[in-house]
């Protein structure tokens, strides 16, 4: 019988838990989780959780699913007793700050984009990552595997990019989603529809991840924000009808960004 392959989560939050749901009943896998507040919630999964991180340590691949702010200290924990071959992917939605560290193990910086303004273990879904495409820094077979079983697509990128890029497709859209909660009054809070609701989903994203996102890429927030603002100033200088063409245009490539199952199928 094939050695199955054992995989640990740190973090159990709505990425950990859906990878560790997702994979449960994948008999090719052996599961190890780190949780400090849901190492109890993980034993429905499997019998290896605890609230002791070296509980990874013989891992063949271990995902550091914790929030942004806590990532590099859990690397630098898990980088005093895993062995060399480990491999370690981060899910962070920011790389600046994990670009240029050097560990012990075998670093792959990755992302699934996938998600939910949902939080906590509770929230994970095993469907999470079906169709969404995962970001990597570089190919690597076990990793490609867990993706793919997992449902999702794996998707090189050169991760000197991805801060930016991420700035445009979610931290600016999570930023803006509070700011325009915020600054609606509350009397026309009292009549807003669909348009307001869906506008404003993500203000009720988790606020460490809100505001690690804001700490963490701010310069590329700014810059994706000034962006936004020189599109906005470009209506002024054109007609009503080039504005309506403009939106007609705009609309119809939305339309085609996303399948009826809600996957992006953009292409260049």
């Amino acid at each position: 019988m094939e050695q199955r392959l054992k995989v640990g989560i740190s973090g159990l939050g709505l990425i950990g838990s859906s990878i560790l749901k997702g994979l449960a009943k994948n008999s090719c896998y052996e599961l190890y989780c780190h949780s400090i507040s849901s190492a109890k919630k993980a034993l429905e999964y499997t019998k290896n959780a605890s609230s002791d991180i070296k509980i990874l340590k013989d891992c063949d691949i271990v995902f550091v699913c914790c929030e942004l702010l806590k990532t590099v200290d859990v690397l630098d924990e898990l980088n005093i007793f895993l062995n060399k071959k480990t491999i370690v992917a981060d899910v962070s939605s920011v790389k600046s700050i994990l670009l240029n560290k050097k560990y012990n193990f075998d670093f792959i910086l990755s992302h699934p984009m996938a998600g939910s303004e949902k939080q906590g273990f509770d929230a994970g879904d095993e469907d999470l990552f079906i169709g969404a495409k995962w970001l990597v820094q570089k190919k690597n077979n076990i990793l490609e595997k867990i993706i793919k079983d997992l449902g999702a697509i794996s998707f090189e990128i050169d991760m000197n990019k991805h801060d930016f890029m991420c700035a445009q497709i979610s931290h600016l859209p999570t930023i803006l989603s509070f700011l325009l909660f915020d600054s609606a009054l509350d009397d026309s809070k009292l009549i807003a529809s669909s348009g307001f609701r869906d506008s404003t989903r993500l203000a009720m994203t988790n606020a460490s991840l809100a505001y690690g996102m804001l700490k963490n890429n701010e310069e590329n927030i700014i810059k994706a924000f000034d962006i936004l603002l020189d599109k906005f100033d470009s209506l002024k200088n054109i007609s009503d009808n080039e504005k309506i063409k403009l939106f007609e245009e705009i609309s119809k490539k939305r339309m085609k960004m996303y399948n009826k199952d809600g996957k992006n199928v953009f292409k260049i």
